[in-house]
């Protein structure tokens, strides 16, 4: 094999060899080693730290866009102190994610505008970040997403997007009405996650009136009884977050209109 004749013909080589770091990376890691006279050994282990730090980001990257975790207020802001009722050191003993080897799922229950849909989005994140793969979504985008498959292979391999991810959260349960098959969707996600991998659900709904989202589909008391089998239920009481808001808004503005 000719050995290649300049920098740029080494770094296709390294490409075809499955080396993903950027032809600028490694040119400036060249310079480096040859400005240091790095030994063969110590060349390859720098090779090795970049082609790593190369590949973890992308893994990052990769994850990140299936997360689909949106825009959200980190954890440091979240006022522990507003909720009459919160277990907060249950909520922080999650965040260490020994959960997840154990395949448990997570019920964040409360009001409207309490705050379950930002603590299902920090724990994703610290998820994400732990190396996992999360995906995050209302419930209702999720049934909508598997019912437009047309086709049984069709809708197999997107059912891959719900049961495949490390830590799968659905947002929003009871707040929109569904229909029969969407209850067997559902049931079908949480089926295949029982006992292997986890789920969040936030919801406003105590297990006993998930009946009402699903008006006379047979399957949701086998869906709660698997869902509920190994679950952390966090409860939530508390006045809404965004009422609040309003009113500290609407107090702030009298404040500047008084002479």
């Amino acid at each position: 094999m000719k050995s290649p004749r300049s920098p740029d013909d080494l770094f296709e080589g390294l490409k075809h060899l499955g080396i993903r770091a950027a032809p600028d990376a490694l040119r400036a890691l060249t310079t480096h080693l040859t400005k240091s006279r790095a030994s063969p050994i110590e060349s390859f282990e720098q090779l090795v730290a970049l082609e790593r730090r190369e590949r973890d980001e992308r893994n990052l990257a990769r994850r990140t866009k299936l997360a689909t975790l949106g825009s959200f207020q980190t954890l440091d802001r979240f006022d522990w102190n507003h909720p009459r009722v919160i277990d907060r050191a249950l909520y922080e003993e999650l965040l260490e994610l020994t959960f997840l080897e154990r395949g448990d799922n997570i019920l964040l229950r409360g009001q409207s505008g309490v705050g379950k849909t930002n603590l299902a989005q920090n724990l994703t994140q610290v998820a994400l970040q732990k190396g996992h793969t999360v995906h995050f979504t209302t419930l209702a985008t999720a049934l909508a997403d598997l019912s437009r498959q047309e086709s049984l292979p069709a809708l197999e391999r997107r059912l891959r997007r719900y049961t495949g991810v490390d830590l799968l959260a659905l947002d929003e349960l009871g707040y929109l009405p569904c229909d029969g098959r969407s209850a067997d969707l559902l049931f079908t996600v949480i089926s295949r996650r029982h006992e292997r991998r986890s789920t969040i659900v936030t919801t406003n709904l105590a297990y006993k009136q998930w009946g009402t989202v699903f008006p006379g589909a047979a399957c949701v008391a086998a869906l709660v009884d698997r869902f509920a089998q190994h679950c952390h239920v966090i409860d939530i009481d508390a006045d809404s977050w965004r009422n609040k808001e309003a009113i500290d808004l609407a107090e702030r503005k009298r404040s500047k209109a008084k002479p």
